[in-house]
């Protein structure tokens, strides 16, 4: 077996997509008499700074000798990637041996490619002591996600699919024509083993993107037979081609456990703590709101493109308690996901007289309260039970604007009731 990783290969700009660029090697390589496994897609950590688009890479798993492949995916690379851009720096790994014999050191480096940060020399000092053939183009920091790709399947243990269809070459960069009320039937009929196709209260397709490039749309979901259904159900300009990748979006691959005080910028975490500040709306309708724990507190934020998960988030009050999911980045942790743990459930009141059910007034500062006209007193407010419009459990940003690799809750193996968005 070989295993080939390869990575950053598009652009935001000029559009490629890698997932294109790694389904052309596959082709290629079948076509010269290989076979070829599958074709994983690696999200890695969405908080680098220097990613493309979604950061992804790929793996091409072939019974190809690690020559024969290598050689294969140089020219394409040479052939499609965009490398005009100066954001886009390919690189390529070719590893011998089978997907699941990488070295310890190689899964682990996949694993945090995930959730943390890596440089190119470290991944540069792990392809050499495996003995891996490399290559990379210009400042080469796509080695980085090559690699990351070759130790990605014993680095990860949740899976799941997407199903893309490609566009013709000649329709590339224009507009896309796909039919939304197929799409929209489809996705209800599969849901929810397949999820993230449409965001049903926004009306939008989500599974067709705006940017340009080759992809007409990606179907994702926790089975490969029903996102090949689910796109031969939608009626669209004619595909091309059409690949189904194994995966680790929808995984939550990101997050790591983590306190309010040691979260440091740049990587993603699952935090509990208290509301420590009333959710705000800001400028640009974005909604802020402080947590805290024992030692420190952190700023959390519902940006306007979460549309009405924002609700949710104003909703909230202090001393809820929470688990919260999402980047941090600049002081304020980008909310991606929340549990409501236990809900404050009672606000302080003005008093009112046992005697006459009149509301006291306050005695003097300090003093607590007083009916005026009963004598009665009493030392200080009470404490009403008042309902509240949230529940316990897990709420999320809707489909349109989760990122690839977080989880959806539809998905099972959430530690409380789950509230998803459709």
């Amino acid at each position: 077996m070989t295993v080939l990783g390869l990575d950053d290969t598009d652009s935001r700009e000029r559009g490629m997509c890698t997932t294109y660029v790694a389904d052309t090697v596959a082709r290629r390589l079948v076509d010269d008499g290989a076979t070829v496994e599958r074709v994983l897609l690696i999200r890695c950590n969405p908080a680098v700074e220097h990613k493309t688009r979604g950061n992804a890479a790929l793996a091409v798993h072939t019974d190809a000798s690690v020559e024969t492949a290598f050689e294969a995916a140089e020219g394409i690379v040479d052939e499609h990637a965009e490398t005009a851009d100066d954001r886009t720096n390919p690189g390529l790994v070719g590893a011998p041996g089978s997907p699941d014999g990488v070295p310890d050191g190689v899964a682990s480096f996949a694993r945090e490619a995930a959730r943390s940060h890596h440089t190119r020399e470290t991944a540069l000092e792990h392809i050499e002591a495996a003995g891996y053939r490399t290559r990379s183009w210009k400042n080469g920091r796509g080695v980085i996600g090559a690699l990351a790709a070759v130790g990605a399947c014993r680095a990860f243990d949740d899976w799941t699919y997407e199903h893309i269809a490609y566009r013709e070459p000649s329709r590339w960069g224009t507009d896309r024509n796909v039919d939304f009320d197929s799409v929209f039937e489809a996705a209800d009929d599969y849901y929810p083993e397949v999820w993230d196709t449409v965001d049903r209260e926004s009306g939008e397709a989500v599974c067709v993107p705006r940017t340009p490039g080759p992809v007409l749309y990606g179907i994702r979901g926790d089975d490969a037979e029903s996102c090949r259904a689910v796109s031969d159900r939608i009626e669209s300009e004619p595909v091309a081609r059409a690949r189904t990748f194994v995966t680790n979006q929808g995984t939550d691959a990101h997050l790591r456990a983590g306190t309010v005080s040691g979260a440091r910028a740049g990587h993603a975490y699952h935090l509990d703590g208290r509301v420590a500040e009333v959710p705000e709306t800001r400028r640009g309708g974005h909604v802020f709101f402080g947590i805290e724990d024992d030692e420190a507190a952190l700023t959390c934020a519902a940006f306007e493109p979460t549309k009405r998960f924002r609700d949710r988030v104003r909703k909230l009050r202090v001393g809820d308690r929470l688990t919260v999911c999402g980047e941090v980045g600049d002081g304020t942790l980008k909310l991606e996901k929340f549990a409501v743990r236990a809900l404050n459930r009672a606000e302080l009141v003005t008093p009112t007289c046992p005697d006459c059910g009149r509301t006291m007034e306050s005695a003097g500062r300090g003093q607590g309260y007083r009916c005026r006209d009963c004598g009665t007193s009493a030392e200080g407010k009470a404490e009403r039970r008042i309902d509240r419009d949230l529940e316990v459990g897990w709420y999320e940003v809707p489909p349109r604007a989760r990122r690839h690799i977080a989880k959806p809750l539809v998905r099972s193996g959430f530690d409380a009731p789950i509230h998803p968005e459709k």
